[in-house]
C-alpha cells in the first residue's frame, strides 16, 4: 500500500457564488465522502484550505499576500488516501464532491517515503 495526495485545484469562483444553503449541502457531501473513506480504511487525512495565505520567495526574504494564481491553479484543499496503486487511487477519487464545479481539477500524486533518521 502507498499513500496518495489529492490536490484540489480551482472551484473557488463557483464556490463563492453559492448560497449558504448550497455551501452547507456541499459540506455535508464532503463529510459523507470522507467518512466513507475512513470506514473503508482509506483515509489518512484531508482538509480544506483557507482562501487567504502568504507566498514565500527567496528563502523567506520576500513574503507576499496570496495565493494569487489563476483560479484553476489555486489549491483549495487536500486529502491523503491509502491505496494499492495509482489505479486504485484514481478509482477512489471518483464521485468526489470537488467535481461539481466548472474548472475544478484534481491532481493525484503518490507520496514518496523518505528515510529520515
Amino acid at each position: 500500500m502507498s499513500n496518495f495526495l489529492y490536490l484540489f485545484r480551482g472551484g473557488y469562483g463557483d464556490y463563492n457564488k453559492l448560497s449558504q444553503e448550497e455551501k452547507d449541502s456541499l459540506t455535508k457531501d464532503w463529510k459523507k465522502w470522507l467518512e466513507q473513506l475512513k470506514e473503508e480504511g482509506k483515509l489518512i487525512e484531508g482538509l480544506p484550505l483557507s482562501q487567504e495565505g502568504k507566498v514565500v520567495h527567496k528563502k523567506g526574504d520576500l513574503v507576499t499576500n496570496g495565493p494569487f494564481a489563476e483560479g484553476v491553479e489555486v489549491i483549495g484543499g487536500y486529502t491523503i488516501v491509502s491505496a494499492k496503486d495509482m489505479n486504485e487511487a484514481l478509482e477512489i477519487s471518483k464521485g468526489n464532491p470537488h467535481f461539481g464545479f466548472d474548472g475544478s481539477i484534481l491532481e493525484i500524486r503518490e507520496i514518496v517515503p523518505m528515510n529520515i533518521q
